[in-house]
């Protein structure tokens, strides 16, 4: 075993010669004067303390996006954002662990569809069946094939797609499912500008740029992926609380943020929430004819 080398004269960042007594730290950089590769235990530390910890940013952020609606907002607002963790870092943190969930919860009951007694029952149910499309539908009603309220071209693309063996049927579904959900976070994506647009249309005369709209809607949608991925417990009390919540935080947040006497604020929040569900309808329902069609 070769001896170990002599710790280095000088700052191995910035270059700084060391005098004697020798520092812990550099005076130039600060970066400790003996590097060295870490223990595991040391890796791990570093990686804890670095993004968990972080002086418990993380865990003062998740406190006021949780249980304080809309106040984060208003901390990156005011200028208090030191102790926080920035909006897009926290969107895209918890968006991740939250589709990595979604993803694993979907995967279990896609598995079921392979089960020869489910195909078994739907064989015997005859050709009977929709798929609902924003506004129109199509699908097989006692083995004739109907669209309503859809192009012509899509109405005999999809009677291509969907006139199959329900095994071939189901392969199908499947696979648009599975395409979906992996573009989900591309969706959210799209749809993250429109809603900080709508935002921007209603809120006006705040005197706001668009970029702090985008702000609270990166916090909004935060707070909506923890309970989407909380809501995959199957629980159905929990899945019920979840859809609830959905708007009483909404318009909670809206208040905080933006303020505003009773009825106008309930307007706005009827037209925002109205005009982005209609949005998001659309936008879903694309992808989900291009996951089915392509």
């Amino acid at each position: 075993m070769s001896p170990p080398a002599p710790p280095p004269s000088a700052c191995l960042n910035c270059g700084q010669p060391f005098g004697q007594p020798r520092p812990r730290y550099c005076p130039a950089c600060a970066q400790e004067s003996n590097v060295r590769p870490p223990t595991l235990l040391e890796f791990a530390q570093q990686f804890g303390g670095a993004y968990l910890s972080t002086e418990g940013a993380l865990w003062r952020t998740l406190k006021l996006l949780l249980l304080r609606p809309g106040e984060l907002t208003a901390q990156y607002l005011a200028g208090r954002r030191k102790h926080y963790v920035l909006p897009l870092r926290l969107y895209l943190t918890i968006s991740v662990l939250a589709l990595l969930v979604l993803r694993l919860a979907g995967g279990g009951v896609v598995g079921g569809l392979d089960d020869p007694q489910v195909l078994a029952k739907l064989e015997g149910k005859g050709r009977n069946g929709q798929i609902g499309i924003v506004f129109g539908r199509a699908g097989f009603r006692n083995g004739e094939y109907f669209c309503d309220n859809l192009p012509g071209w899509l109405c005999e693309r999809l009677r291509e797609r969907i006139d199959v063996e329900p095994r071939e049927f189901l392969r199908l579904a499947r696979q648009a499912g599975d395409r979906l959900s992996s573009n989900l976070s591309a969706l959210m994506f799209v749809l993250m500008p429109v809603f900080a647009a709508l935002l921007w249309l209603l809120y006006r005369n705040r005197g706001l740029r668009y970029t702090e709209h985008l702000v609270f809607a990166l916090h909004l949608h935060a707070w909506c992926f923890v309970v989407l991925a909380c809501m995959q417990l199957a629980w159905p009390p929990l899945q019920v609380a979840g859809l609830l919540a959905m708007p009483v935080y909404t318009w909670l947040a809206l208040r905080r943020v933006y303020g505003g006497a009773w009825g106008p604020r309930l307007l706005r929040a009827l037209a925002l929430l109205g005009a982005y569900a209609m949005v998001a309808a659309v936008v879903v329902a694309a992808e989900a004819l291009a996951a089915l069609l392509v």
